[in-house]
């Protein structure tokens, strides 16, 4: 069995391949409606400008083989109101947790989900949530996700 895939945070300069792996995450899922050099090029953009600026609220944990990312997963920090009791004033939002198939089952999506809420302990968020696929469901309950019942959604979507 080869090493496991070292883990590091992601970087402004991560973002053309970041999107890339963006891109075959979510057109496995659904045919694409734009084509994959300029959704590629679109996303790039955006997620260079959410890693450079240190205010945006979203992090990024990459898995490398070699130096090529193979897996990734983002945070966005959600502050709440101010709060007169004692909480935390922050939620975390982890979203985008993609692996490559080929290095799928060798633990790499939970070391990357266990990098993000390692991050989220220090200093405490009050609760992290996310949309699990039905796919990655049993990956979130093994690191302690449940079922919220208090959580309710309008989708805007379709």
């Amino acid at each position: 069995m080869s090493a496991p895939a070292p883990i590091r945070i992601g970087t402004s300069g991560d973002a053309p391949a970041l999107a890339a792996l963006r891109y075959e995450f979510r057109a496995a899922i659904a045919t694409p409606r734009e084509p994959r050099a300029a959704f590629v090029l679109r996303c790039a953009e955006w997620m260079e400008r959410a890693l450079r600026d240190a205010t945006s609220g979203w992090r990024c944990w990459l898995a490398l083989d070699v130096e090529e990312p193979v897996g990734n997963v983002w945070l966005y920090s959600l502050p709440k109101i101010p709060n007169p009791v004692a909480e935390p004033e922050v939620h975390a939002y982890v979203t985008n947790l993609y692996v490559r198939p080929a290095f799928r089952g060798q633990g790499t999506g939970g070391r990357l989900l266990g990098e993000a809420l390692a991050w989220c302990r220090s200093p405490p968020f009050d609760s992290v949530i996310l949309w699990p696929t039905p796919e990655s469901r049993s990956l979130y309950q093994r690191h302690g996700f449940e079922r919220a019942d208090d959580l309710m959604e309008l989708s805007l979507s379709g």
